[in-house]
């Protein structure tokens, strides 16, 4: 379950030239990857690492243990951001990266892998009352799962395959029936033209539609907005439609005189970068630095 942060480098170097790096918030703590190295960067930092997934608390909060009371995590969602800043202060960074964790792609029971075959699941937090993906496919009508393998996946064949799902004789309730559908949804010349995986873009719209992704970060960046101290903010996003939403947030934000857009234009990751860890390909990275108000 190895995991390389992304753009590891340039998130430090950010923090490190735009902020005091005493209270650092990782919003996305996953593996603890950020975390760990925010900690071995910044001696006398002290981190606060928020997620929704509780397996991804414990394996943090184990993976951390060395650095004590410097490191602690909470079980949250982006939508609690505002009590969590009423309980712990402001920040002098706060981070997010939007990515799904190794963790979650490389365990067949969570549902998030199209490689491997589990449960269809993909809940974030399985301790709350989110529908799992298999219920949605099944609770779901051809329209609504048009739009949603349109809106979030950016599907072209979003209705044909929303189609084979209906008419499916069979409960779609695992990763590899879902993939298996999918294939046979699609002629094998648009597959074969497809340059990637014919599974995946189902599978991010379905899993943005689980967890809610779009409104949690929408939320998120309103409560970000309000923000009354000199804090840099740092986003890596992996998809147009997340990308898309921090750009206007942050153009807006400059534009209201919150503070300064430090990325004229994303960063992306180097050519190394993305040959050593190919999870880097897609990623985005977006910073803004707020005014003290």
């Amino acid at each position: 379950m190895n995991h390389e942060p992304v753009m590891l480098g340039e998130v430090l170097s950010i923090i490190d030239t735009h902020s005091t790096h005493n209270n650092i918030l990782d919003g996305t703590l996953g593996l603890g990857g950020y975390s760990e190295a925010m900690l071995a960067r910044f001696p006398g930092s002290h981190v606060l690492g928020i997620d929704r997934d509780t397996q991804a608390i414990a394996f943090s909060l184990e993976r951390l243990k060395p650095y004590g009371e410097r490191f602690e995590a909470v079980h949250a969602n982006f939508s609690t951001l505002k009590d969590i800043i009423t309980i712990h202060g402001d920040f002098d960074a706060y981070v997010f990266d939007l990515g799904v964790s190794n963790m979650q792609l490389t365990l067949p029971e969570r549902g998030f892998s199209f490689s491997s075959d589990g449960a269809l699941d993909m809940r974030m937090n399985t301790s709350g009352d989110d529908m799992t993906a298999a219920e949605i496919l099944r609770c779901s009508s051809i329209e609504e799962l048009t739009r949603i393998f349109r809106d979030y996946g950016e599907e072209r064949f979003a209705h044909q395959i929303a189609k084979a799902v209906k008419n499916s004789k069979t409960p779609i309730d695992t990763t590899g029936g879902l993939v298996s559908l999918i294939r046979s949804a699609l002629p094998q010349p648009v597959q074969r033209k497809m340059g990637t995986h014919p599974a995946r873009r189902v599978f991010q719209a379905l899993r943005i539609c689980v967890n809610h992704e779009m409104q949690e970060l929408e939320d998120l960046l309103k409560v970000l907005h309000d923000i009354k101290s000199m804090s840099v903010i740092i986003f890596v996003s992996y998809h147009s439609l997340e990308d898309r939403l921090i750009k206007i947030a942050f153009r807006e934000w400059q534009k209201d005189s919150k503070g300064t857009i430090l990325t004229r234009h994303p960063m992306t990751p180097s050519e190394e970068e993305t040959e050593r860890n190919y999870k880097a390909r897609s990623a985005k990275l977006r910073a803004f630095l707020m005014n003290f108000n």
